[in-house]
C-alpha cells in the first residue's frame, strides 16, 4: 500500500467548522491519477441485471432537502442517543477519570469524528465512480456510474451540512481511508477503484450506517443513514455484478494481486474506527486508549459487523482463495462468508422505505387531528 505520508490534506490544520469555508491554506488533497479513458462504440447490452440496476438508480434519485427532515434538532453531546456503554472507551481508566462534562465533550468530538469520516468516505467515493464512467470498457456499466456519482454527491452534501449546523466540529481524513483511497485512484487498472470503492470502503459504510441506524434513537440521524444505505446497497451491487464477470477471464497471478490488495484493504479497514485522532486531540493517552479499545467486546463486535458485506462479496467475485480466507479467519470474520449477500441488500434498502411509511402515517394523522380540531373551533 501507498505510503501515508504521500498523501497529506494541503499541510492545513483541520478547525472546529465544516460551514462555511475555514480561512488559511485550502484543505486540498491531489492524487496524480493513472491509467486511460476509455471510450466504447458498442451501445448495445445483453447484461439485463445491470440494465435493471441503471433503471432502478435514475429511478430512486432523491433530494436531500426535501426527504430529510433538517428541522429535526440534534444535541451535539447526544448525536445518536446512544447509552454511554458503547463508547469504544466506556470502562477504561481513561473513562473514569472523565467527569460528566468530559463525557459529553467526548461524545460530541466521537460523532463529530465518526460523521466526518463518512463525509470523506463519500467524496472519495463521488471520486471513484467518475473514475470508473472515464476507465470502464463497457457502455452499461458507464451507465450505472454515472448515477452513481450523483448518489455520492448528495450523500457528500448531506454528511457536510449535518456535521456543519447540527455537530458543529470536523476531523480530517482517517489515514487508512486516506491510503486505500490514493492506492485505487493511483493504479492503471481499470477495476480497482470498484474493489476499492464499490467492495471494501462501500461495503464497510454499508454495515457501520446499519449499526448506527438501528443504535440510534434520534429521528435525524436515523432518516440520513437510512436513506444513503439505500443508495449503496445499489452501489454494492453494482460493484459485484461488474467484478464477478470480468474476473474469471483473468490470469492466476493476476487474480493473487487483486487478493493481495484486499488483504492488504481490509486490514487497513479493520482500523479504520479506532479513532486515534479523538484520543490525540482530547489530549488523552492515546496508545492506552486503542490498547483498550482493540481487547475490548465491543470493538470486535463492531469489527465483526463491519464485515458482513464485505466478507460475502469478496467470496462472491471470485477473491477467495485460502490466503484470502486465512486473512478474514484471523481478523476473526470468516464466518460472515455464509451470509446471503442479496438479502442483506435488500433489507438495507427495505428500511429506507419503511421510515419513509412512518413519515407519512405520522403526517396523515397530523393532519386528521389539525382538520378535527378546526372542526371543533368552527362548531365553537
Amino acid at each position: 500500500m501507498a505510503s501515508n505520508q504521500k498523501y497529506m490534506i494541503g499541510g492545513a490544520k483541520m478547525t472546529d467548522s465544516v460551514l462555511p469555508a475555514v480561512a488559511g491554506p485550502p484543505r486540498l488533497w491531489s492524487v496524480p491519477m493513472a491509467g486511460e479513458a476509455r471510450f466504447s462504440w458498442d451501445y448495445g447490452s445483453d447484461r439485463e441485471r445491470l440494465l435493471a440496476l441503471y433503471q432502478k438508480g435514475k429511478d430512486r434519485q432523491w433530494d436531500s432537502t426535501t426527504r430529510i427532515s433538517w428541522d429535526l434538532a440534534v444535541d451535539p453531546s447526544d448525536v445518536l442517543g446512544t447509552p454511554d456503554e458503547q463508547m469504544g472507551i466506556y470502562g477504561s481508566r481513561q473513562w473514569d477519570k472523565l467527569g460528566p462534562a468530559g463525557r459529553l465533550t467526548l461524545r460530541q468530538h466521537a460523532a463529530a469524528w465518526e460523521f466526518s469520516q463518512f463525509l470523506h468516505g463519500e467524496q472519495g467515493a463521488v471520486v471513484c465512480a467518475a473514475r470508473i464512467v472515464e476507465s470502464v470498457p463497457d457502455m452499461d456499466s458507464k451507465f450505472y456510474a454515472a448515477t452513481q456519482v450523483m448518489d455520492e454527491a448528495r450523500h457528500v452534501e448531506i454528511f457536510s451540512r449535518f456535521l456543519g449546523e447540527k455537530i458543529g466540529l470536523d476531523y480530517p481524513i482517517n489515514p487508512s481511508l486516506q491510503s486505500l483511497l490514493g492506492d485505487a485512484l493511483t493504479d492503471a487498472r481499470w477495476d480497482m477503484p470498484y474493489v476499492a470503492m464499490q467492495v471494501l470502503i462501500e461495503g464497510l459504510a454499508l454495515a457501520a450506517f446499519g449499526v448506527l441506524r438501528d443504535r440510534t434513537t434520534k429521528p435525524l440521524p436515523r432518516q440520513i443513514l437510512a436513506y444513503i444505505m439505500q443508495d449503496e446497497a445499489r452501489h454494492v451491487a453494482f460493484g459485484r455484478m461488474a467484478l464477478r464477470d470480468y474476473y474469471p477471464q483473468l490470469s492466476r497471478a493476476e487474480v493473487a494481486d487483486r487478493e493481495d490488495f484486499i488483504i492488504e484493504g481490509c486490514y487497513l479497514m479493520r482500523d479504520r474506527f479506532r479513532m486515534s485522532e479523538v484520543w490525540e486531540r482530547l489530549g488523552y493517552d492515546v496508545g492506552e486508549c486503542l490498547a483498550y479499545m482493540d481487547k475490548g467486546p465491543r470493538t470486535r463486535a463492531f469489527r465483526s459487523h463491519l464485515f458482513s458485506r464485505i466478507v460475502p462479496c469478496v467470496r462472491d467475485i471470485g477473491l477467495w482463495s485460502p490466503r484470502v480466507q486465512s486473512a478474514f479467519a484471523d481478523m476473526g470474520v470468516l464466518d460472515m462468508a455464509s451470509r446471503d449477500l442479496d438479502q442483506v441488500l435488500r433489507a438495507d434498502e427495505d428500511a429506507a422505505e419503511r421510515i419513509d411509511a412512518e413519515k407519512r402515517e405520522f403526517a396523515a394523522r397530523r393532519a386528521e387531528v389539525a382538520a378535527a380540531t378546526a372542526d371543533g373551533s368552527g362548531e365553537a
